[in-house]
């Protein structure tokens, strides 16, 4: 189900592992630092097809993420969704396998995010440069298998993305961002 959370950067408190990892963020970690995206979750077929369409805008640290029951082959597009996106296309571990930066608003090509994706996360277009996010950064979130996790959820860091002013927003809007999953 789609769940609708708040926006805006978070620092890490070293309080407990279930303050640091919730449905209502992802964290992202690799060799350019860290950073956490309070995020919607599609896991259900119509919440993914729908996924930001229609969205004006989105704050700064918001997004989508898509999750599959298994891995598969995926590919998107940007019919109805009205800003720019960047595409994590992630592994069954969360590790980043490919990254489609800066879709375009209403184009109707696909973008392929390859075999084995179990999760998709998009975020506003251009971030992923600003922050160096890439291919291999891993992304930590209580809904995948902890068991397979490269970060599972037991940890507490403080991220990069908490140092980005707010004045680098996109807008806020609880209902943001826009791409579809055309599988």
């Amino acid at each position: 189900m789609i769940k609708s959370l708040s926006v805006g950067f978070f620092l890490f408190s070293s309080a407990s592992a279930f303050a640091a990892c919730s449905e209502a963020q992802v964290d992202l970690r690799g060799d350019w630092g860290t950073a956490r995206f309070t995020v919607e979750v599609a896991d259900e077929p119509a919440e993914r097809s729908l996924g930001l369409m229609n969205r004006e805008k989105m704050a700064t640290n918001a997004g989508m993420l898509f999750l599959y029951d298994y891995p598969q082959r995926v590919a998107f597009w940007m019919e109805n969704t009205l800003i720019p996106l960047d595409m994590l296309f992630l592994s069954e571990d969360g590790t980043v396998q490919h990254i489609h930066e800066n879709a375009v608003p209403l184009d109707r090509s696909l973008i392929p995010g390859g075999d084995g994706i179990l999760a998709v996360l998009e975020v506003n277009g251009g971030m992923t440069k600003m922050l160096g996010i890439g291919v291999g950064s891993q992304l930590r979130h209580p809904m995948l298998d902890q068991t397979l996790a490269a970060w599972p959820c037991d940890g507490d860091t403080k991220h990069a993305s908490d140092d980005i002013p707010e004045s680098t927003a996109t807008g806020k809007d609880d209902n943001e961002d826009n791409a579809e999953d055309a599988n």
